[in-house]
């Protein structure tokens, strides 16, 4: 099991403290985090800072911590600014650099970007192959019906060969398929609850058999939006607030995807996470990040693999 947890990103204007972000980064590093993950809202009332901002930013204050975004909505993105801009921070990086991707679904403001929302799916696998194309070819070609390049060359390319990890997010069982023709992991999102979760991984399973892919070669990961108290009232009441911040609506399906609770409620919740096919979690606190960080590495990440029958507190 992999334990990742999520970069802060959510800072008013003027709140940003770039002492206290470096304190936080170097911390969950030395707690043995192994990667640190961003999202992508370009717009929403959600005080959001950039993903690749702030990844570039995290990368120049750690120095094993592995960085990634789940998940960019490439489909209103230049893929050609896109595959240059993760290049480049693969390389300011040293090779620690995850990519994930996704459509963004029918409901996205489309018009905002430019894209027609007729077809953003075929955008979205297009770019991907633009982008994959920059990244390993010496020169591209190709005559798209939404770009065009013609004996095209991007260098430097990513300092991970051939290209950095593509995890793919989404929910349905066409993305999930897609996710398999593509990519190269699936990214569970936390707003989908532990049983969504399973089903999910059940699709993206038979999907490998059919393509006669590996599965080792295709990991699996869960985002959980999690905070660890001995007073599980209180933290539920700040989640289920901060979540209807942050989607804009309430939810019951994204509240009982969060896990909440004394460390051996969470331990439990997040083993069912590990059974229904989670290779990686990612722990998405919601308030209080350095000092969940460090409930979650001293007081929940030991226990998930194992029996916690006879621990004392």
């Amino acid at each position: 099991m992999r334990f990742a947890i999520s970069i802060p990103q959510f800072y008013a204007d003027g709140e940003f403290d770039p002492a206290a972000f470096r304190t936080y980064l170097t911390r969950v590093e030395a707690l043995g985090f192994e990667s640190g993950w961003t999202q992508e809202q370009v717009l929403g009332s959600m005080p959001q800072l950039g993903p690749i901002e702030t990844m570039t930013y995290a990368a120049a204050c750690t120095q094993r911590l592995r960085l990634g975004c789940a998940v960019f909505v490439t489909t209103l993105h230049s893929p050609v600014h896109l595959a240059k801009s993760l290049a480049t921070l693969d390389q300011l990086s040293g090779g620690r650099l995850e990519v994930g991707v996704g459509t963004g679904g029918r409901g996205r403001m489309f018009g905002a970007f430019g894209v027609d929302p007729e077809r953003f799916v075929a955008r979205f696998t297009e770019g991907l192959e633009v982008m994959k194309s920059l990244w390993t070819q010496d020169r591209t070609t190709l005559d798209g019906r939404f770009w065009q390049l013609t004996d095209a060359a991007m260098e430097p390319k990513p300092a991970q060969k051939p290209h950095p990890r593509i995890w793919f997010g989404g929910s349905s069982p066409a993305a999930l398929r897609r996710a398999v023709r593509h990519g190269g992991g699936f990214f569970g999102a936390g707003s989908s609850t532990t049983e969504q979760f399973a089903d999910q991984v059940r699709v993206v399973r038979e999907a490998l058999a059919e393509a006669e892919r590996d599965p080792a070669d295709f990991p699996i990961a869960k985002r959980v939006y999690i905070a660890v108290d001995d007073d599980a009232d209180r933290a539920r009441a700040r989640v289920n607030a901060t979540l209807e911040r942050l989607y804009g609506r309430r939810s019951e399906t994204i509240e009982a995807a969060a896990i909440v609770g004394t460390p051996d409620h969470c331990i439990a919740e997040l083993r069912a996470v590990a059974e229904a096919g989670a290779e990686m979690i990612l722990f998405s606190p919601l308030f209080d990040h350095s000092h969940q960080a460090a409930q979650l590495a001293t007081h929940v990440m030991p226990y998930i693999s194992q029996n916690c029958s006879g621990r004392s507190r």
